[in-house]
């Protein structure tokens, strides 16, 4: 198979980071109904066994810290022994502090910067060797549209996600000779656990004023896996316009 050939959902080999809920959850559950292989990962063990099971048998979990560097071997090895492959990354778990940047303690900062972009890093690094193998690959990272403008209370967050960013485009650079693409992902506010305490007022400017589902932005994994064969590098919106501009009312 041509590396630059559309993918179907069924040949994929997926492993998914913050799997047992949220986003993660929802595009382990949209690729499975699909026929892909997925080791699914979290640091919540029993959520995400309970959905691996519910699966079906092409569908495992495994417990990974994302800062952890052995860790992320273990589980790149896994899926290997599992599955015989390693096609696509879907690096995902992140967290969130709502704190302003003179408010937030060097600590908390730092977990975040260490959750949402060290262990990307770590993730990159820890799937290229069985990419490599493959002759292909395709890594997508959670970014947000805090990676593409600022937002006030946010500071440990829109910096790991600025950092995503960058890092997926210095990384697209660098894997493009062998056949692996890397894109980011910049969903906007999105209805999950760790939006949970948004209100509604929060997109009412938004040209489309609500939150997304986590099964829109599952839908778009899928295709930057399958069908965005000529993409790397790339910078995927899900924000229901929001960084296009705000509607005001003129009256």
């Amino acid at each position: 198979m041509k590396s630059h050939s559309t993918l179907l959902v069924s040949e994929l080999t997926v492993l998914i980071t913050g799997g047992a809920r949220g986003i993660g959850a929802a595009t382990a559950t949209l690729l499975a109904q699909e026929g892909a292989k997925i080791m699914l990962t979290d640091v919540l063990d029993a959520e995400g066994q309970r959905l691996a099971e519910s699966l079906g048998p092409n569908v495992f979990y495994q417990h990974l810290n994302v800062t952890d560097e052995t860790q992320w071997k273990q589980a790149v090895e896994a899926t290997q022994e599992r599955f015989g492959r390693l096609d696509a990354l879907f690096n995902n778990a992140g967290i969130v502090s709502f704190e302003s940047v003179d408010q937030t303690s060097p600590e908390a900062f730092r977990q975040v910067l260490d959750i949402n972009l060290f262990g990307v890093f770590l993730g990159i690094q820890a799937a290229i060797p069985a990419m490599r193998k493959a002759g292909r690959g395709v890594i997508i990272n959670t970014s947000s549209t805090a990676g593409l403008q600022g937002y006030a209370g946010l500071a440990g967050y829109v910096a790991s996600k600025w950092g995503v960013r960058g890092l997926t485009k210095a990384s697209a650079l660098d894997l493009a000779p062998d056949h692996i693409r890397v894109l980011s992902i910049h969903p906007g506010p999105v209805r999950t656990p760790m939006t949970a305490q948004m209100p509604d007022a929060a997109v009412s400017a938004q040209p489309m004023p609500r939150f997304g589902d986590a099964d829109e932005v599952a839908r778009m994994v899928k295709f930057m896996m399958t069908e965005a064969t000529f993409s790397t590098g790339s910078e995927f919106v899900l924000d229901g316009g929001a960084v296009t501009g705000q509607v005001l009312p003129l009256k």
